[in-house]
């Protein structure tokens, strides 16, 4: 997809570094990865709610919420799925540039594309955690009823049954949904961002 040559960029005289003085808190993507059923919703949705009681300003964005609108034409192939990341990258960096911090609960299957989205902030913005959860658990889960669909090939492109789930390399942070209850991770990852100077 080409970039019209008439797009000039408009700078804006009202900065992020403007409203982080103002306000005098940070903003960062909180960028949840994992397996369907891996506990990324949930976590993403129980982190907030921690954040949102200090008074933290947050918004969530979730795989699910955000093909119902902003990526509703998008399909499941390598090529929409590379599209759907690229897409909440730009919009998650918007939210940075407003002084939120953002939460993305998102598959996002390739280490490539969640790397381009490190690249689109500044150093310390984006914090990948890694949802960890075996097939097997996620699948025993199958909150949704998709695995069952996959393996029964009602679903084509499904990740971890037909399409690749390339885990990260090196993650800022990993909670396993297999060993820790939801408030365990919720108080490691709120515990995190204190360390990392995102939260008081």
């Amino acid at each position: 997809m080409a970039t019209s040559e008439n797009i000039v960029w408009h700078s804006t005289s009202v900065t992020k570094k403007d409203r982080q003085k103002a306000s005098g808190e940070r903003s960062a993507i909180i960028w949840f990865t994992g397996l369907s059923g891996s506990g990324k919703s949930t976590l993403a949705n129980a982190v907030e709610v921690e954040l949102f009681k200090r008074n933290v300003k947050t918004y969530l964005l979730d795989g699910d919420n955000i093909r119902s609108g902003l990526n509703k034409n998008l399909g499941f192939s390598e090529a929409d799925r590379k599209e759907n990341i690229r897409r909440i990258g730009e919009v998650a960096k918007l939210f940075v540039d407003s002084n939120t911090i953002v939460l993305t609960a998102f598959i996002s299957p390739f280490i490539e594309d969640r790397e381009t989205v490190r690249q689109l902030v500044e150093e310390g913005e984006f914090i990948e955690i890694y949802v960890k959860a075996s097939l097997e658990a996620c699948e025993g889960r199958d909150p949704k009823g998709l695995y069952k669909k996959a393996r029964a090939g009602q679903i084509k492109d499904f990740t971890g049954i037909d399409s690749p789930y390339e885990a990260p390399e090196h993650p800022d942070l990993v909670v396993d949904t297999e060993k820790e209850t939801i408030e365990e991770s919720t108080a490691k990852i709120v515990a995190f961002l204190k360390e990392q100077g995102i939260i008081e």
